[in-house]
């Protein structure tokens, strides 16, 4: 976000939160001036020295020959590193494909969410949307079919229909924007194993902080719920693109390789590890404009959540946000502070400086400290 990233003291911090996305142990050496890949060439270093002190001149061959490999490795990694931003950063010049074809974002799902946002809204008008939308339909009705919802312990509900009239309009506005960023998850993050997970609950979180802090200043809460929801969207479209272009580039290189039968070339591809580093400039450098770019294909005319997450990609002055933007700002700030200071990450001085970039009040975090905000509650009459 442009408010935090022109921040030279928060710019750090709020990365730090991204970075935790992928991996603690990667948050932790990211603000080490010594990095793991240093770090790893020292040991390899010192364990050559100790061994040119021990052994006979006879293993030096052998040590020589590994430094080769290694020296290899690194130049076809950085060539393979490079040949991968390429392609991700042509990917991210056409918004239109990464709707489509990257998120696979059905016109459908945004036309709910504008219904959602209306007074006129009701159950006869969503239903053939929802029908349009096998996987939603689903999600409906697994929603329904749970033991705390279902009205009776013996019924089973198999219609959308139906269950769409049993989750409800007010219900709806809560379960949409989940569902439709649940939908557009990655399928896989590894080897980053709980990053799918952790962009799911920190989304969530979002949306729900920036719900209780639109109601505390009487702004419309699906609106600001909707914002924060999607204001994470991006994140979500980055490792999508990031992690597919990769994946496609190496199998490609990798089936290059065997039908060249370079055996030298295919045995190092096989040691190749995704870069985090790689990942984590995207996200940082391309997350929020995108989000804004997406928000804007979907098309929103009466839902008033398109210029709040350009304001959140490129305002860098909080005063001139929109109030559903200063709502947003506050819970992401609010969330990375919380997920940081749950990993031990976040020093008294950082969290002061980082909340108070977002003008997050005293008041503001005690209620948000007593809000359940990883948890949705459902009102099921």
């Amino acid at each position: 976000m442009q408010i935090f990233d022109d921040n030279d003291t928060v710019s750090p911090i709020y990365h730090r939160a991204i970075c935790l996305t992928l991996g603690k142990e990667f948050a932790e050496n990211k603000d080490n001036p010594t990095s793991v890949i240093a770090k790893q060439n020292s040991e390899q270093e010192n364990r050559r020295r100790e061994l040119l002190d021990v052994e006979e001149q006879a293993n030096e061959a052998r040590i020589i020959k590994e430094h080769g490999k290694s020296h290899f490795k690194t130049q076809m990694m950085a060539k393979f590193f490079a040949q991968v931003t390429a392609k991700v950063n042509n990917e991210f010049d056409n918004k239109e494909n990464l709707y489509a074809n990257i998120l696979h974002i059905e016109d459908a799902a945004p036309d709910i969410m504008e219904i959602l946002s209306v007074r006129a809204a009701s159950i006869k008008r969503i239903s053939p949307l929802v029908k349009s939308l096998p996987w939603l339909a689903d999600e409906l009705i697994t929603l329904v079919n749970k033991p705390q919802y279902r009205k009776r312990a013996d019924v089973q509900v198999n219609d959308p229909n139906l269950a769409l009239t049993y989750v409800g309009l007010e219900n709806l506005k809560l379960v949409m924007p989940t569902f439709m960023l649940k939908h557009w998850l990655p399928p896989s993050t590894a080897p980053f194993a709980l990053m799918k997970r952790k962009l799911w609950n920190d989304a969530l979180s979002i949306a729900l902080a920036s719900q209780k802090l639109a109601e505390q200043q009487e702004i419309d809460p699906f609106t600001a719920f909707s914002a924060g929801m999607l204001s994470n969207i991006g994140l979500l479209a980055v490792t999508r693109c990031f992690m597919q272009t990769y994946n496609d580039l190496y199998k490609q290189e990798l089936k290059a390789a065997y039908d060249a039968r370079d055996k030298r070339l295919h045995d190092v591809l096989v040691e190749f590890e995704i870069s985090p580093q790689l990942l984590l400039d995207q996200l940082i450098t391309r997350n929020t404009q995108i989000a804004a770019d997406l928000v804007e294909l979907m098309r929103f005319d009466r839902l008033a959540i398109t210029e709040p997450l350009f304001d959140l990609a490129y305002t860098a002055d909080f005063d001139k946000m929109s109030p559903v933007a200063q709502i947003v700002v506050k819970a992401k700030a609010y969330v990375a502070f919380r997920s940081l200071a749950k990993e031990g990450l976040i020093e008294n001085d950082e969290a002061k400086a980082l909340l108070s970039a977002a003008n997050v009040t005293t008041k503001e975090v005690a209620i948000l400290k007593k809000a359940d905000i990883d948890h949705i509650k459902l009102n099921f009459k």
